[in-house]
């Protein structure tokens, strides 16, 4: 019984709202949706008799009455034409005929067992979709976002605990040799702020290009590897390293 009385009114929703109803497995949707088709052109077959009627005996009368009344030979019975003319003219004149339509196409659509809402309600779906997966996606980003900061902000304090903790000694420097490849490892007890793989560092005369940066253990828990280069191009974005220099506590 719900299936012709609830179910023709129910089948203008779209497919994910008719889904979500407790009693969706109730309904026979397939006559639902065959009321709800004739139900949809019959109300809009009622709706441009009536909107013609009120076009004729409105705008269209007045119209031909007023142009009668300042000398115009027009036939009265020409009211009927212009009352269609002026209802075509009419942006809701058009609205009605689609909805006639597409009344039309969904009952067509209902003898091939294709439930089809009408189609204003499915585009309101669509864009509430569309702005939930936005606002899903910028909470996600957003705690993302959180979530870096914070480790950011964990593993400065930890580096800031750690140098505190750790006496400033020279860097120590192992070079490794196997033929012509060449790696430079710089163990030091204090970060190196602009040091960030792949840049190249000036050492001597020679070029590296520094590959790896790890943490290791007291008293120079801080490890750069660096692979020598054949050949090297001095510029601004080169960094010169001299370990006889003083090593300075990055402020962060």
């Amino acid at each position: 019984m719900l299936s012709y009385i609830l179910g023709p009114f129910l089948a203008f929703l779209p497919k994910r709202w008719r889904e979500s109803l407790p009693i969706n497995e109730s309904i026979q949707w397939r006559p639902a949706m065959i009321l709800s088709g004739l139900l949809e052109s019959a109300i809009a077959l009622l709706a441009l008799v009536y909107w013609y009627s009120y076009s004729v005996t409105h705008w269209a009368a007045d119209a031909v009455f007023a142009a009668i009344q300042h000398g115009a030979e027009i036939d009265p019975n020409a009211i009927g034409f212009a009352g269609l003319a002026v209802m075509w003219l009419h942006p809701l004149t058009w609205l009605i005929a689609y909805t006639g339509l597409e009344g039309i196409v969904r009952l067509c659509a209902a003898f091939t067992d294709t439930t089809l809402g009408v189609l204003a309600l499915f585009l309101a779906d669509k864009a509430y979709l569309a702005l939930a997966r936005r606002g899903d996606s910028g909470a996600e980003d957003a705690a993302k976002f959180s979530q870096s900061n914070l480790a950011s902000g964990i593993r400065a304090v930890r580096e800031r605990a750690l140098i505190a903790s750790l006496p400033l000694i020279p860097d120590e420097l192992c070079v490794t040799k196997n033929g012509s490849d060449e790696t430079l490892e710089i163990r030091a007890c204090r970060a190196k702020p602009e040091w960030s793989p792949p840049r190249v560092v000036r050492h001597e005369d020679r070029y590296y290009r520094l590959e790896t940066f790890a943490e290791g253990i007291a008293p120079r828990p801080f490890t750069y590897k660096l692979r020598r280069l054949s050949a090297g191009v001095p510029g601004r974005t080169v960094l010169i390293y001299s370990p006889d220099q003083t090593p300075i506590t990055a402020e962060r």
